[in-house]
């Protein structure tokens, strides 16, 4: 394996555009994965263990969160 040298400096800016470019992507690949909220609510529904009231409050958090957009 190859060593490469670097200055203090321009390791420290690499490692902070790594942590930059990690939350950017983490943050993109949640908006991408995210599931519809219908979709969400539909899989409580057919575990059959929530009342209806929580369904309809389930829904309206998501819908208001910033996961429902």
């Amino acid at each position: 394996m190859s060593k490469i040298t670097i200055s203090k400096t321009e390791y420290s800016n690499l490692k902070k555009q790594s942590k930059a470019y990690r939350v950017v992507m983490a943050r993109l690949f949640e908006l991408l994965i995210k599931d519809p909220v219908k979709s969400v609510v539909d899989d409580f529904r057919k575990i059959g263990l929530y009342s209806d009231g929580f369904l309809s409050d389930l829904e309206a958090g998501l819908r208001k969160s910033s996961y429902g957009g």
